[in-house]
């Protein structure tokens, strides 16, 4: 339960509202530590619970140690995306509706003028994406010295999105901070680690093992394909399946969305699509279609989908297969999520056989193979061939073969 963390009522009692019963597994390994003031390295699968894992030991801390006097924010919350950056606010709301504390939101894609308040008022906890919180910082209209705490969501992200030298700009200028958690959905591949050290002192490092019940229940499964015209086809067939309710679809290039999504009109299948370099407003409005159920389809680059959180999807399908294994499970890990069932289905070109061992072995689990009837592929996947298995040798066999090579080095005498 929650009450054994040492929690404020108001806190409590807003857990209680929200209708939280129990802490989920990375909750109970980061609070204890968090709490104690430890800086913290965690990795946890997206839908676990990391959000109140972060933002519970924050707020405690604000009420534990109440500001003095006006001004800028005492935690700072960095995350990847407006999106992401929007749901961490939303849920700091419900956490402190009982209390004073006062949250706020930067992000890039809005007027510069929305932020005035923020930047002039009294403000405790900051959530903001990195590049529009440093231009304030550069332009001196936000003071980074106040900072206690500071957290960064989805770390791994944040770095492939290049990021790195603008985050350790904002780390430098909050260099008086008491406490740093950083929080990644894996720790393998993405440089995390190697990062980590440059920010954290003596890191409490925290590798949940989600239960049953909180983990994702994701089915995946691949369908060989020959090209790109039969990959669309078995998209198509798939996207048309009554249990396919709300699903992404994600291509590797903006070319590529754009052709499917023109295509997939074609077919009767209404989408919407992500694509890197879109105005805000578009990517807002298309996010929104899918969530208000306008259209079942969202067609999306990585670079587009990051930090996007649209509930309730059913399916993940890869018509390209991404480049590493780190990026297949961020992918899948849009489906599934807070204990729901979810389904991920990769289409494979013979050129992606590769990929597809690395994901194997990445995720310890051989993907099914399966076939759709009528668009059976025609080539046969790539296999490597079985190295036959090693017999030892009893004593005697040995004997006799080193005696064998014996008599094979003997030289003969000349005549």
């Amino acid at each position: 339960m929650f009450e054994q963390f040492d929690l404020d009522d108001e806190l409590l009692g807003a857990i209680k509202d929200i209708g939280f019963k129990k802490p989920t597994s990375i909750q109970q390994l980061v609070l204890p530590e968090a709490m104690a003031g430890k800086d913290v390295l965690a990795s946890a699968p997206t839908g676990t619970g990391k959000t109140a894992a972060f933002l519970l030991p924050a707020i405690q801390h604000l009420l534990d140690y109440p500001r003095t006097k006006p001004g800028f924010p005492r935690v700072l919350i960095l995350s990847p995306t407006r999106e992401l950056a929007l749901q961490i606010f939303e849920q700091a709301q419900l956490f402190t509706k009982h209390t004073n504390v006062k949250s706020g939101v930067i992000t890039g894609g809005v007027n510069y003028g929305s932020h005035k308040e923020i930047l002039t008022s009294t403000t405790d906890m900051l959530i903001a994406t990195p590049g529009r919180l440093l231009e304030y910082i550069e332009t001196e209209q936000f003071d980074a010295r106040e900072i206690e705490v500071l957290v960064l969501d989805e770390a791994d992200r944040m770095l492939d999105m290049g990021f790195a030298e603008t985050i350790n700009r904002i780390v430098g200028e909050a260099r008086w901070r008491k406490q740093t958690m950083l929080f990644s959905a894996t720790l393998e591949g993405s440089g995390v680690l190697k990062f980590s050290k440059e920010l954290l002192e003596e890191p409490a490092f925290l590798e949940s093992n989600p239960s049953r019940k909180e983990k994702a229940k994701i089915h995946q499964w691949i369908h060989l394909a020959d090209n790109k015209h039969h990959k669309f086809e078995l998209l198509c067939a798939l996207l048309k399946q009554e249990d396919v309710k709300r699903a992404v679809v994600f291509a590797n290039k903006r070319e590529t969305v754009q052709y499917l999504s023109g295509k997939l009109y074609a077919e009767e299948l209404p989408c919407a699509w992500l694509e890197g370099k879109m105005a805000q407003d578009k990517r807002n409005n298309a996010v929104e279609r899918v969530r208000n159920g306008a259209v079942g389809v969202l067609v999306a680059t990585d670079v587009a989908a990051r930090g996007l959180d649209i509930d309730d999807v059913t399916h993940v399908i890869n018509f390209d297969m991404p480049r590493k294994a780190d990026i297949y499970i961020h992918r899948i890990g849009r489906t599934g999520r807070a204990g729901n069932k979810g389904t991920a289905i990769s289409l494979v070109e013979a050129h992606d056989m590769a990929v597809i061992g690395k994901i194997e072995r990445y995720i310890d689990e051989k993907l099914p193979r399966r076939v759709i009837d009528g668009l059976r592929p025609e080539h046969k996947e790539a296999r490597v061939p079985l190295k036959k298995p090693k017999v030892k040798k009893t004593k005697s066999e040995k004997k006799a073969k080193a005696k064998k090579v014996a008599k094979r080095k003997v030289k003969k005498p000349k005549k």
